[in-house]
Protein backbone atom coordinates (compact mmCIF):
# COMPACT_ATOMS: atom_id res chain seq x y z
CA UNK A 1 0.00 0.00 0.00
CA UNK A 2 1.06 3.60 -0.55
CA UNK A 3 2.44 5.47 2.43
CA UNK A 4 0.64 8.82 2.56
CA UNK A 5 2.28 11.71 4.35
CA UNK A 6 0.24 13.53 6.97
CA UNK A 7 -0.87 17.01 5.91
CA UNK A 8 -1.05 19.41 8.83
CA UNK A 9 -2.27 22.93 8.34
CA UNK A 10 -1.32 25.61 10.82
CA UNK A 11 -4.89 26.83 11.41
CA UNK A 12 -6.12 23.39 12.48
CA UNK A 13 -3.03 22.75 14.62
CA UNK A 14 -3.57 26.02 16.46
CA UNK A 15 -7.04 24.92 17.53
CA UNK A 16 -6.36 21.38 18.75
CA UNK A 17 -6.07 20.59 22.42
CA UNK A 18 -2.82 19.62 24.07
CA UNK A 19 -3.93 15.98 24.22
CA UNK A 20 -4.92 15.99 20.55
CA UNK A 21 -1.64 17.67 19.66
CA UNK A 22 0.25 14.85 21.39
CA UNK A 23 -1.86 12.28 19.53
CA UNK A 24 -1.14 13.95 16.18
CA UNK A 25 2.59 14.01 16.92
CA UNK A 26 2.57 10.30 17.67
CA UNK A 27 0.59 9.58 14.50
CA UNK A 28 3.07 11.64 12.45
CA UNK A 29 6.02 9.74 13.91
CA UNK A 30 4.45 6.36 13.15
CA UNK A 31 3.60 7.27 9.56
CA UNK A 32 7.00 8.81 8.91
CA UNK A 33 8.60 5.59 10.09
CA UNK A 34 6.38 3.46 7.83
CA UNK A 35 8.34 4.44 4.75
CA UNK A 36 11.67 4.10 6.53
CA UNK A 37 10.76 0.63 7.79
CA UNK A 38 9.49 -0.47 4.38
CA UNK A 39 12.64 0.65 2.59
CA UNK A 40 14.88 -0.72 5.32
CA UNK A 41 13.69 -4.26 4.66
CA UNK A 42 15.50 -4.24 1.30
CA UNK A 43 19.25 -4.66 0.98
CA UNK A 44 19.17 -2.17 -1.90
CA UNK A 45 16.51 0.29 -3.05
CA UNK A 46 16.02 2.04 -6.36
CA UNK A 47 14.68 5.58 -6.25
CA UNK A 48 13.78 6.15 -9.87
CA UNK A 49 13.81 9.77 -11.04
CA UNK A 50 12.65 9.36 -14.65
CA UNK A 51 9.70 11.66 -13.91
CA UNK A 52 11.90 14.37 -12.39
CA UNK A 53 15.55 14.33 -13.50
CA UNK A 54 14.68 12.33 -16.61
CA UNK A 55 12.13 14.92 -17.71
CA UNK A 56 14.72 17.65 -17.14
CA UNK A 57 16.49 16.38 -20.27
CA UNK A 58 16.58 19.19 -22.82
CA UNK A 59 13.58 18.74 -25.14
CA UNK A 60 11.67 16.15 -23.10
CA UNK A 61 8.16 16.89 -21.83
CA UNK A 62 5.89 14.13 -20.58
CA UNK A 63 2.15 14.51 -21.00
CA UNK A 64 0.23 14.04 -17.75
CA UNK A 65 -1.15 10.72 -18.98
CA UNK A 66 2.41 9.60 -19.75
CA UNK A 67 3.65 10.56 -16.29
CA UNK A 68 0.87 8.51 -14.74
CA UNK A 69 1.56 5.52 -16.98
CA UNK A 70 5.32 5.64 -16.28
CA UNK A 71 4.62 5.77 -12.54
CA UNK A 72 2.35 2.73 -12.86
CA UNK A 73 4.92 0.81 -14.89
CA UNK A 74 7.69 1.57 -12.40
CA UNK A 75 5.44 0.44 -9.57
CA UNK A 76 4.42 -2.73 -11.40
CA UNK A 77 8.01 -3.84 -11.99
CA UNK A 78 8.82 -3.38 -8.30
CA UNK A 79 10.59 -0.01 -7.99
CA UNK A 80 10.21 0.82 -4.27
CA UNK A 81 10.45 4.62 -4.53
CA UNK A 82 9.53 6.97 -7.37
CA UNK A 83 10.63 10.59 -7.54
CA UNK A 84 7.65 12.00 -9.39
CA UNK A 85 8.54 15.63 -10.01
CA UNK A 86 8.77 19.12 -8.55
CA UNK A 87 5.56 20.17 -6.75
CA UNK A 88 6.68 23.81 -6.46
CA UNK A 89 6.29 24.17 -10.25
CA UNK A 90 2.54 24.21 -9.65
CA UNK A 91 -0.02 23.83 -12.44
CA UNK A 92 -0.10 20.53 -14.33
CA UNK A 93 3.08 19.35 -12.60
CA UNK A 94 1.57 19.67 -9.16
CA UNK A 95 -1.75 18.18 -10.27
CA UNK A 96 -0.11 15.11 -11.81
CA UNK A 97 2.07 14.57 -8.73
CA UNK A 98 -0.95 14.75 -6.44
CA UNK A 99 -2.83 12.28 -8.63
CA UNK A 100 0.07 9.82 -8.64
CA UNK A 101 0.42 10.15 -4.86
CA UNK A 102 -3.22 9.16 -4.47
CA UNK A 103 -3.31 6.20 -6.89
CA UNK A 104 -2.60 3.68 -4.15
CA UNK A 105 0.70 2.48 -5.61
CA UNK A 106 2.94 0.16 -3.65
CA UNK A 107 5.92 2.46 -4.19
CA UNK A 108 6.81 5.34 -1.93
CA UNK A 109 6.13 8.63 -3.75
CA UNK A 110 8.80 11.32 -3.42
CA UNK A 111 8.68 15.00 -4.40
CA UNK A 112 11.80 17.06 -5.13
CA UNK A 113 12.32 20.39 -3.35
CA UNK A 114 14.80 23.14 -2.85
CA UNK A 115 15.72 23.78 0.79
CA UNK A 116 12.71 26.06 1.09
CA UNK A 117 9.73 25.82 3.39
CA UNK A 118 7.52 27.05 0.56
CA UNK A 119 8.74 24.25 -1.72
CA UNK A 120 8.16 21.67 0.99
CA UNK A 121 4.66 23.03 1.60
CA UNK A 122 3.85 22.33 -2.06
CA UNK A 123 5.01 18.74 -1.58
CA UNK A 124 2.82 18.43 1.51
CA UNK A 125 -0.14 19.70 -0.54
CA UNK A 126 0.49 16.86 -3.04
CA UNK A 127 0.18 14.13 -0.38
CA UNK A 128 3.60 12.60 -1.15
CA UNK A 129 4.99 10.46 1.64
CA UNK A 130 8.64 11.37 1.01
CA UNK A 131 10.63 14.38 -0.07
CA UNK A 132 14.08 15.18 -1.35
CA UNK A 133 15.53 18.44 -0.05
CA UNK A 134 18.26 19.55 -2.43
CA UNK A 135 20.99 22.02 -1.58
CA UNK A 136 24.42 22.69 -3.05
CA UNK A 137 27.35 21.47 -0.97
CA UNK A 138 30.37 22.48 -3.06
CA UNK A 139 32.10 25.81 -2.52
CA UNK A 140 31.83 26.65 -6.22
CA UNK A 141 28.03 26.32 -6.04
CA UNK A 142 27.72 27.98 -2.64
CA UNK A 143 29.78 30.99 -3.72
CA UNK A 144 28.85 31.34 -7.38
CA UNK A 145 25.29 30.00 -7.56
CA UNK A 146 23.76 30.58 -4.13
CA UNK A 147 25.96 33.60 -3.32
CA UNK A 148 25.99 32.42 0.31
CA UNK A 149 28.39 30.72 2.71
CA UNK A 150 28.67 27.29 4.32
CA UNK A 151 26.93 28.40 7.51
CA UNK A 152 23.88 29.50 5.55
CA UNK A 153 23.73 26.09 3.86
CA UNK A 154 23.83 24.23 7.16
CA UNK A 155 21.14 26.49 8.63
CA UNK A 156 18.85 25.80 5.64
CA UNK A 157 19.33 22.06 6.08
CA UNK A 158 18.24 22.21 9.71
CA UNK A 159 15.29 24.48 9.01
CA UNK A 160 14.02 22.43 6.05
CA UNK A 161 14.50 18.99 7.57
CA UNK A 162 12.85 19.95 10.85
CA UNK A 163 9.87 21.40 8.98
CA UNK A 164 9.49 18.26 6.84
CA UNK A 165 9.93 16.01 9.85
CA UNK A 166 7.16 17.87 11.69
CA UNK A 167 4.84 17.01 8.80
CA UNK A 168 5.50 13.29 8.88
CA UNK A 169 7.64 12.98 5.75
CA UNK A 170 10.43 10.56 4.95
CA UNK A 171 13.40 12.81 4.13
CA UNK A 172 16.34 12.53 1.74
CA UNK A 173 18.79 15.42 1.84
CA UNK A 174 20.50 15.87 -1.51
CA UNK A 175 24.08 17.14 -1.58
CA UNK A 176 24.21 18.74 -5.01
CA UNK A 177 27.69 18.72 -6.55
CA UNK A 178 28.91 16.46 -3.75
CA UNK A 179 31.74 15.15 -5.92
CA UNK A 180 33.35 18.63 -5.92
CA UNK A 181 32.68 19.23 -2.24
CA UNK A 182 35.48 19.49 0.31
CA UNK A 183 35.35 16.16 2.13
CA UNK A 184 35.37 17.66 5.60
CA UNK A 185 32.44 19.92 4.76
CA UNK A 186 30.68 16.99 3.08
CA UNK A 187 30.89 15.12 6.36
CA UNK A 188 29.58 18.15 8.28
CA UNK A 189 26.77 18.56 5.73
CA UNK A 190 25.72 14.92 6.21
CA UNK A 191 25.97 15.02 9.99
CA UNK A 192 23.83 18.15 10.07
CA UNK A 193 21.18 16.44 7.95
CA UNK A 194 21.31 13.33 10.14
CA UNK A 195 21.05 15.23 13.40
CA UNK A 196 18.13 17.29 12.09
CA UNK A 197 16.21 14.10 11.31
CA UNK A 198 16.99 13.15 7.69
CA UNK A 199 16.64 9.49 6.81
CA UNK A 200 19.35 9.43 4.13
CA UNK A 201 21.79 11.54 2.15
CA UNK A 202 21.81 11.64 -1.64
CA UNK A 203 25.38 11.90 -2.92
CA UNK A 204 25.15 13.71 -6.25
CA UNK A 205 27.93 13.43 -8.80
CA UNK A 206 26.26 16.33 -10.57
CA UNK A 207 28.86 16.74 -13.33
CA UNK A 208 29.68 13.05 -13.67
CA UNK A 209 33.35 13.61 -12.83
CA UNK A 210 34.03 10.78 -10.40
CA UNK A 211 36.09 7.71 -11.20
CA UNK A 212 35.14 4.38 -9.61
CA UNK A 213 38.19 4.50 -7.33
CA UNK A 214 37.31 7.98 -6.06
CA UNK A 215 33.67 6.95 -5.65
CA UNK A 216 34.57 4.00 -3.44
CA UNK A 217 36.85 6.04 -1.18
CA UNK A 218 34.40 8.92 -0.75
CA UNK A 219 31.29 6.84 -0.16
CA UNK A 220 32.97 4.45 2.25
CA UNK A 221 34.34 7.33 4.33
CA UNK A 222 30.97 9.08 4.34
CA UNK A 223 29.17 5.96 5.56
CA UNK A 224 31.85 5.00 8.09
CA UNK A 225 32.04 8.46 9.66
CA UNK A 226 28.42 9.62 9.52
CA UNK A 227 26.45 6.36 9.71
CA UNK A 228 23.60 7.61 7.52
CA UNK A 229 22.25 5.64 4.53
CA UNK A 230 23.65 6.94 1.24
CA UNK A 231 21.94 7.17 -2.13
CA UNK A 232 24.07 7.21 -5.27
CA UNK A 233 22.97 9.80 -7.84
CA UNK A 234 25.43 9.77 -10.73
CA UNK A 235 25.56 11.46 -14.11
CA UNK A 236 27.14 10.09 -17.25
CA UNK A 237 29.29 12.94 -18.61
CA UNK A 238 32.35 10.68 -18.78
CA UNK A 239 30.47 7.41 -19.24
CA UNK A 240 30.98 6.39 -15.61
CA UNK A 241 27.43 6.62 -14.22
CA UNK A 242 26.64 2.92 -13.92
CA UNK A 243 30.17 1.96 -12.84
CA UNK A 244 30.16 4.60 -10.10
CA UNK A 245 26.75 3.47 -8.88
CA UNK A 246 27.84 -0.17 -8.70
CA UNK A 247 31.05 0.79 -6.88
CA UNK A 248 28.97 2.93 -4.52
CA UNK A 249 27.06 -0.21 -3.58
CA UNK A 250 30.34 -2.02 -2.95
CA UNK A 251 31.31 0.84 -0.63
CA UNK A 252 28.06 0.52 1.31
CA UNK A 253 25.45 2.70 -0.46
CA UNK A 254 21.95 1.26 -0.15
CA UNK A 255 19.91 3.58 -2.38
CA UNK A 256 20.39 3.95 -6.13
CA UNK A 257 19.02 6.81 -8.19
CA UNK A 258 18.12 5.82 -11.76
CA UNK A 259 16.19 6.80 -14.85
CA UNK A 260 14.74 4.51 -17.50
CA UNK A 261 17.21 4.22 -20.42
CA UNK A 262 19.39 6.76 -18.64
CA UNK A 263 17.60 9.92 -19.77
CA UNK A 264 18.62 13.02 -17.85
CA UNK A 265 20.35 16.36 -18.12
CA UNK A 266 23.23 16.62 -20.59
CA UNK A 267 24.50 13.05 -21.11
CA UNK A 268 22.00 11.46 -18.76
CA UNK A 269 21.81 9.50 -15.52
CA UNK A 270 22.40 5.95 -14.37
CA UNK A 271 20.00 3.71 -16.32
CA UNK A 272 17.49 1.71 -14.30
CA UNK A 273 17.91 -1.36 -16.47
CA UNK A 274 21.70 -1.39 -16.11
CA UNK A 275 21.56 -1.07 -12.32
CA UNK A 276 18.86 -3.74 -11.97
CA UNK A 277 20.80 -6.26 -14.04
CA UNK A 278 24.25 -5.18 -12.86
CA UNK A 279 23.46 -5.63 -9.18
CA UNK A 280 21.71 -8.93 -9.91
CA UNK A 281 24.42 -10.54 -12.02
CA UNK A 282 27.62 -8.78 -10.97
CA UNK A 283 26.94 -8.30 -7.24
CA UNK A 284 24.49 -11.20 -6.75
CA UNK A 285 21.91 -8.86 -5.23
CA UNK A 286 18.38 -9.33 -6.55
CA UNK A 287 16.37 -6.20 -5.77
CA UNK A 288 13.09 -7.82 -6.77
CA UNK A 289 12.74 -5.85 -10.00
CA UNK A 290 10.70 -7.67 -12.65
CA UNK A 291 13.45 -7.58 -15.25
CA UNK A 292 11.29 -9.40 -17.81
CA UNK A 293 9.55 -6.05 -18.41
CA UNK A 294 12.64 -3.88 -18.77
CA UNK A 295 12.41 -3.72 -22.57
CA UNK A 296 8.70 -2.91 -22.30
CA UNK A 297 9.18 0.06 -19.99
CA UNK A 298 12.22 1.21 -22.00
CA UNK A 299 10.13 1.28 -25.17
CA UNK A 300 7.36 3.26 -23.47
CA UNK A 301 9.69 5.87 -21.98
CA UNK A 302 11.60 6.17 -25.27
CA UNK A 303 8.38 6.82 -27.16
CA UNK A 304 7.08 9.26 -24.53
CA UNK A 305 10.37 11.18 -24.55
CA UNK A 306 10.76 11.21 -28.34
CA UNK A 307 13.98 9.21 -28.15
CA UNK A 308 15.17 6.09 -29.97
CA UNK A 309 16.75 3.24 -28.03
CA UNK A 310 20.19 2.73 -29.63
CA UNK A 311 20.71 -0.78 -31.00
CA UNK A 312 23.87 -1.09 -28.90
CA UNK A 313 22.23 0.11 -25.65
CA UNK A 314 23.20 -2.26 -22.82
CA UNK A 315 20.42 -4.52 -21.52
CA UNK A 316 17.57 -3.25 -23.75
CA UNK A 317 19.22 -2.48 -27.11
CA UNK A 318 18.17 -4.68 -30.04
CA UNK A 319 21.76 -5.84 -30.61
CA UNK A 320 22.20 -7.25 -27.10
CA UNK A 321 21.36 -10.74 -28.31
CA UNK A 322 22.08 -10.34 -32.02
CA UNK A 323 24.83 -12.60 -33.36
CA UNK A 324 26.32 -12.40 -36.85
CA UNK A 325 30.01 -13.34 -36.67
CA UNK A 326 30.33 -17.00 -37.59
CA UNK A 327 32.26 -18.12 -34.51
CA UNK A 328 29.89 -16.30 -32.16
CA UNK A 329 26.71 -17.45 -33.89
CA UNK A 330 27.91 -21.05 -33.96
CA UNK A 331 28.91 -20.83 -30.30
CA UNK A 332 25.61 -19.40 -29.10
CA UNK A 333 23.65 -21.98 -31.09
CA UNK A 334 25.59 -24.72 -29.32
CA UNK A 335 25.21 -23.18 -25.85
CA UNK A 336 23.69 -19.77 -25.16
CA UNK A 337 26.06 -19.00 -22.30
CA UNK A 338 29.02 -19.15 -24.67
CA UNK A 339 28.30 -15.58 -25.79
CA UNK A 340 25.41 -14.31 -23.66
CA UNK A 341 25.76 -13.22 -20.00
CA UNK A 342 22.09 -14.06 -19.30
CA UNK A 343 19.10 -15.27 -21.36
CA UNK A 344 17.34 -12.64 -23.51
CA UNK A 345 13.98 -13.59 -22.02
CA UNK A 346 15.18 -12.25 -18.67
CA UNK A 347 14.86 -8.71 -19.97
CA UNK A 348 11.98 -9.21 -22.40
CA UNK A 349 14.18 -9.64 -25.45
CA UNK A 350 14.67 -12.28 -28.19
CA UNK A 351 17.80 -13.86 -29.58
CA UNK A 352 18.65 -12.98 -33.19
CA UNK A 353 20.94 -14.89 -35.51
CA UNK A 354 21.90 -12.32 -38.15
CA UNK A 355 22.60 -13.25 -41.76
CA UNK A 356 25.29 -11.10 -43.34
CA UNK A 357 28.88 -10.54 -44.36
CA UNK A 358 30.31 -12.07 -41.18
CA UNK A 359 28.04 -15.11 -41.00
CA UNK A 360 29.37 -18.67 -41.10
CA UNK A 361 28.10 -21.88 -42.58
CA UNK A 362 26.48 -22.91 -39.31
CA UNK A 363 24.23 -19.85 -39.49
CA UNK A 364 23.21 -20.62 -43.08
CA UNK A 365 22.32 -24.19 -42.25
CA UNK A 366 20.55 -23.20 -38.99
CA UNK A 367 18.32 -20.56 -40.59
CA UNK A 368 17.44 -22.67 -43.63
CA UNK A 369 16.75 -25.71 -41.46
CA UNK A 370 14.42 -23.60 -39.32
CA UNK A 371 12.47 -22.96 -42.52
CA UNK A 372 12.34 -26.62 -43.46
CA UNK A 373 15.34 -26.67 -45.83
CA UNK A 374 18.23 -29.05 -45.19
CA UNK A 375 21.58 -28.63 -46.95
CA UNK A 376 25.04 -30.11 -46.58
CA UNK A 377 28.28 -28.28 -45.81
CA UNK A 378 29.27 -27.99 -49.47
CA UNK A 379 26.01 -26.29 -50.36
CA UNK A 380 26.27 -24.09 -47.25
CA UNK A 381 29.73 -22.93 -48.36
CA UNK A 382 28.49 -21.88 -51.81
CA UNK A 383 25.39 -20.15 -50.42
CA UNK A 384 27.55 -18.39 -47.83
CA UNK A 385 29.68 -16.88 -50.61
CA UNK A 386 26.49 -15.64 -52.29
CA UNK A 387 25.22 -14.24 -48.97
CA UNK A 388 28.44 -12.32 -48.32
CA UNK A 389 28.51 -10.86 -51.82
CA UNK A 390 24.87 -9.77 -51.52
CA UNK A 391 25.38 -8.30 -48.05
CA UNK A 392 28.40 -6.27 -49.21
CA UNK A 393 26.57 -4.98 -52.29
CA UNK A 394 23.55 -3.94 -50.21
CA UNK A 395 25.66 -2.71 -47.23
CA UNK A 396 23.42 -4.44 -44.74
CA UNK A 397 22.42 -7.76 -43.25
CA UNK A 398 19.86 -9.95 -44.98
CA UNK A 399 16.45 -11.17 -43.94
CA UNK A 400 15.51 -14.83 -43.68
CA UNK A 401 13.36 -14.42 -46.78
CA UNK A 402 16.34 -13.03 -48.68
CA UNK A 403 18.39 -16.04 -47.63
CA UNK A 404 15.68 -18.31 -49.00
CA UNK A 405 15.73 -16.36 -52.28
CA UNK A 406 19.49 -16.94 -52.49
CA UNK A 407 18.90 -20.63 -51.81
CA UNK A 408 16.36 -20.69 -54.65
CA UNK A 409 18.90 -19.02 -56.98
CA UNK A 410 21.44 -21.64 -55.93
CA UNK A 411 19.06 -24.50 -56.70
CA UNK A 412 18.17 -23.02 -60.10
CA UNK A 413 21.86 -22.76 -60.91
CA UNK A 414 22.35 -26.41 -59.87
CA UNK A 415 19.60 -27.47 -62.29
CA UNK A 416 21.20 -25.52 -65.13
CA UNK A 417 24.74 -26.56 -64.28
CA UNK A 418 24.72 -29.92 -62.48
CA UNK A 419 27.85 -30.48 -60.36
Amino acid sequence: MHFSGVVLRRTSCDRVSGRRRTSLKAEITVRANDVFDRLSTNKLNICDTTLRDGEQTAGIVFANVEKIRIAKLLDEIGVPQIEVGIPAMGGDEKASIKRIANMGLEASILGWNRASLEDISHSIDCDVDSIAISLSSSDVHIEHKLMKDRGWVLDRIVESVEYAKAHGLYISVNAEDASRTDIDFMLEFARTARDAGAHRIRYCDTLGILTPADTYDRIKRLIDEVNLPVEMHTHNDFGMATANTIVGVQAGATFLSTTVIGIGERTGNTPLEEVAMGTKHLLNIDMGIDTHRLREIAEYVAKASGRIIPDWKPIVGSNCFAHEAGIHADGVMKCHSNYEPYPPEEVGMDRQIIIGKHSGRATIRHVLNKNGIEIDDDAAAVILDMVRATSISLKRSLTENELQYIYQDYMEDIKKHPR
